[in-house]
């Protein structure tokens, strides 16, 4: 039964993620990483505990679209605004060499034209999530080495959102096109009925019952969904539109108090997002792409951290926070995931190009943070002294 199947698989999860994390935490591992394993080892390519791939991919959206929406929820764009300039070109100079890289690396291990283009695009993403998850909140967030990975993250998402849009013009039917001309008319559309809507609707409700903690999670979690609804129904992802809905509320007086209160509902997805990373890893074709994938993910977490390092050195900051954001920054994306399921549908790209991008990502994912909990300053880091909240 669907239900039996949804209680055994949320056992699963948060059961098997309490054990193997109580482990991870004495050996100073990234929890991330844990959930990551715990997939792959429950799932298809495991011991097989959990079969159905529609389920998986169901726990995936839901957390992608409650990531996405807190995400936005942790973006102050007037903040912002003066570090993004300044990172703009970081961003497209780091863009054009990860894309390169991908692209030939993909070239040399045999995929198809197309195949290679989406693996390039995929690469030039770092992942908002490990990066933020990682980062001390009361250490770096507020400091300038937080806001240069956070505008740099910020750049890459709305690029990221762009390529999503593209793709999802392609996999809708009739002209791909007028499609497309659609979708980037009703972004803007979405975007400033959202602020509007945030400012003469959720604002006035918050103020006179913010001393209700329930409604206000109540209220949050409705714009988000609402809002996410919404875009579906004028032809863009259920994702972007949860993004959008955060970043709408992260204009409200009270978006600090929201963000804090909705700290464990992150976490809870957190653990389902990255779960189902691991346990959603396709098998298909993987014996014959495994060593590319593995080539390409050694690559980003090798020159990323060298190549953000350079250029932000070049931009003149510091030597060590032009080190420390380089490592921070070494990995590939949710984005990188969403991408290659996104061209799936779209028939976009091949099972074994879309195989090759998800190895690669979840190999870097846990790679970049266990290098990032063992030399810098994290929750769990392994020294004492650079364990920060």
């Amino acid at each position: 039964m669907l239900d039996d199947s949804i209680l055994f698989t949320v056992f699963l999860i948060f059961t098997g993620s309490a054990i193997l994390a109580t482990v991870g935490l004495f050996a100073r591992q990234s929890l991330l990483s844990i959930y990551i394993i715990l997939g792959i080892l429950v799932g298809p390519m495991g011991i097989g505990l959990i079969k159905d791939a529609n389920l998986i991919g169901d726990l995936s959206h839901i957390g992608i679209i409650f990531l996405l929406f807190l995400l936005g929820i942790d973006l102050y764009p007037q903040k912002l605004l003066l570090l993004i300039r300044q990172t703009t070109v970081i961003t497209a100079a780091s863009t054009l060499v990860f894309g390169v890289l991908g692209y030939v690396i993909a070239i040399v291990f045999g995929l198809a034209p197309r195949d290679c283009l989406l693996v390039g695009l995929a690469t030039t993403f770092s992942s908002t999530i490990v990066s933020l998850k990682l980062l001390p909140t009361t250490v770096l967030h507020h400091r300038h080495t937080g806001e240069v990975i956070i505008s740099i993250l910020l750049l890459q998402d709305f690029l990221a959102i762009a390529s999503l849009l593209l793709l999802h013009g392609l996999s809708a039917e009739g002209s791909s096109w007028q499609q497309a001309g659609w979708l980037i008319g009703a972004l803007p559309l979405l975007f400033f009925g959202g602020l509007a809507g945030e400012r003469w609707v959720l604002r006035p409700l918050f103020s006179r019952f913010e001393q209700i903690g329930e409604y206000v999670f109540l209220l949050t979690l409705g714009w988000c969904l609402g809002v996410g609804q919404l875009a579906n129904s004028l032809g863009l992802p259920y994702e972007i539109g949860a993004f959008i809905a955060g970043i709408t509320v992260a204009n409200s007086p009270i978006a600090a108090y929201i963000a804090d209160n909705l700290r464990p509902l992150r976490d809870f997805f957190l653990v389902m997002f990255f779960f189902a990373i691991g346990a959603g890893l396709s098998v298909t074709g993987l014996g014959t792409i495994w060593l590319g994938a593995v080539v390409l993910a050694a690559a980003v977490v090798v020159i990323k951290p060298l190549v953000f390092s350079v250029l932000l050195k070049t931009a003149g900051e510091p030597d060590s926070l032009a080190r420390e954001a380089g490592v921070r920054l070494g990995q590939m994306s949710e984005f990188s995931l969403l991408l290659v399921a996104v061209a799936a549908n779209a028939k976009a790209i091949t099972s074994a190009g879309a195989t090759f991008v998800q190895l690669a990502t979840i190999i870097t994912f846990v790679v970049s943070s266990v290098v990032v909990v063992l030399r810098y300053p994290t929750p769990i880091a392994l020294s004492d002294g650079l364990r920060r909240d």
